[in-house]
C-alpha cells in the first residue's frame, strides 16, 4: 500500500513538474514577444526591461529572473523573432518542388512576406545591425544570423544545381551577392523608399538571380502574399 501511495505521490510530482516547466516556457516566450514588439515601437536602443514587464503585465524583477541582463533579453528575443520567421517561411518551401520556385520563395521572404510587414520586420533588424559594431554579444548573434541566411541560400541553389535547373556558378559568390543585394533593398522596403516599393524589390532581386543563374522567371511566379498590418 506505501509503494502504491509513493508511487502516486511520484507522479503527481512529475504532473506538477511538467505543468510548471510549460508555464514557464510559456511565460519566457510572451517576454520575448513583447520585447520584440517594443524594439519595433521604440528602438533597440530605447528599449527597457520596465517596457517588456509592462507590456506583459508582470515585474521587471521577474523579467530579470529569466533574462539576467536587457542585453540578454534583447539578443534573445530577435534570436526568437526569426526562429519564428524561419519556421513558417520554410514550411511553405517544403511544399515547392523545384528549386526555382524555392528560390523564389527566400527572396519574396525578404522582399514581400506577409506577416510581420516588411517595414516592421526590418525596422527590428536594422536596430539590431546598428548595435553589432558596439555590442559583441549583438555582433555574435548577428554573424550567426548571416550564416545561417546564407547556408539557406546555398541549399537551395546546390539542389537547383543538382537537379539541372541552374548554371553551375559559382555557389559561395552567388550566395554573398544575393544576400548583399536583398539586405539592400530590405533598407529601402524599412526606409519605405516610393522608388523601391517591395513589389519592385522582389522583381529587381528575381532578374538578378535569374540572370546568373540562367532560368525563366516565368517558371517561378511571384509568391501569393497576404499583407497584414502590424503584428
Amino acid at each position: 500500500m506505501k509503494e502504491r501511495a509513493g508511487g502516486t505521490g511520484r507522479a503527481a510530482k512529475v504532473s506538477r513538474d511538467a505543468g510548471a516547466s510549460r508555464d514557464s516556457g510559456e511565460r519566457r516566450e510572451q517576454m520575448l514577444r513583447a520585447a520584440v514588439e517594443v524594439i519595433v515601437e521604440r528602438g533597440y536602443a530605447d528599449t527597457r526591461i520596465a517596457d517588456v514587464a509592462e507590456r506583459t503585465g508582470t515585474s521587471p524583477a521577474l523579467v530579470i529572473y529569466y533574462f539576467k541582463t536587457r542585453d540578454q533579453l534583447l539578443t534573445e528575443a530577435v534570436r526568437y523573432s526569426e526562429d519564428t520567421w524561419y519556421a513558417e517561411n520554410l514550411r511553405r518551401m517544403e511544399e515547392i518542388p523545384t528549386a526555382a520556385g524555392r528560390l523564389a520563395e527566400l527572396i519574396a521572404m525578404i522582399c514581400l512576406p506577409g506577416n510581420p510587414e516588411p517595414r516592421s520586420y526590418w525596422l527590428l533588424w536594422l536596430d539590431f545591425w546598428a548595435q553589432s559594431p558596439r555590442s559583441p554579444g549583438v555582433a555574435a548573434v548577428r554573424q550567426k544570423s548571416d550564416e545561417r541566411w546564407r547556408e539557406t541560400i546555398q541549399s537551395v541553389v546546390l539542389a537547383g544545381q543538382e537537379a539541372g535547373e541552374f548554371a553551375p556558378v559559382d555557389v559561395d559568390d552567388f550566395t554573398i551577392t544575393l544576400s548583399g543585394l536583398l539586405d539592400g533593398l530590405a533598407v529601402q522596403i524599412a526606409l519605405e523608399d516610393p522608388v523601391v516599393p517591395p513589389r519592385r524589390a522582389y522583381e529587381l532581386a528575381m532578374r538578378f538571380a535569374a540572370g546568373q543563374l540562367g532560368f525563366d522567371t516565368k517558371l517561378a511566379p511571384a509568391p501569393k502574399r497576404a499583407r497584414k498590418r502590424g503584428r
